[in-house]
């Protein structure tokens, strides 16, 4: 029989790997005086609150009232894969989805009840670039919370 000290040693490498793709949670997550964060000067984030063009995106409408908006809100993440939430009050939501390759991004929501609008953000723990990843999440995210009845 042969020995499974490789396999176990390919295991453990493999587990320290993803381990290091995800980093810690960032200390600047949720929200102050109705803010998210802002983004980074790096490309590997998108948010409804920034004003540039290279990482602004467009804010979501409400659906109905704010607890139908979060309802709303977690139906999209649950189909969404590899999908983890941190933190749910009743006007915040944080999420991480870890990329295929192990990398962890973070994933906020502030249901703004002023305006009855949904303000995010997605952005890559680690990196600089990803390619454009959290931008294309979040536009899946867009169409799929529309779709929804």
């Amino acid at each position: 029989m042969k020995s499974l000290a490789p396999l176990a040693a390919i295991a453990a490498l493999s587990m320290a790997f993803l381990g290091r793709c995800s980093g810690g949670p960032p200390a600047h997550l949720g929200v102050e005086n109705g803010k998210l964060a802002p983004c980074p000067k790096s490309p590997n984030c998108v948010s409804t609150q920034s004003e540039d063009e290279r990482h602004g995106i467009e804010a979501l409408p409400f659906r109905g009232s704010r607890v139908d908006t979060l309802a709303a809100i977690l139906r999209v993440v649950e189909r969404m894969p590899r999908t983890k939430v941190v933190t749910q009050r009743e006007d915040y939501v944080h999420v991480e989805y870890r990329t295929k390759m192990g990398f962890v991004d973070d994933v906020e929501f502030y249901l703004e009840e002023e305006n009855r609008i949904v303000h995010f953000r997605s952005a890559s723990r680690l990196g600089y670039s990803d390619m454009g990843l959290n931008r294309r999440r979040m536009e899946e995210f867009t169409a799929f919370y529309r779709d929804l009845p």
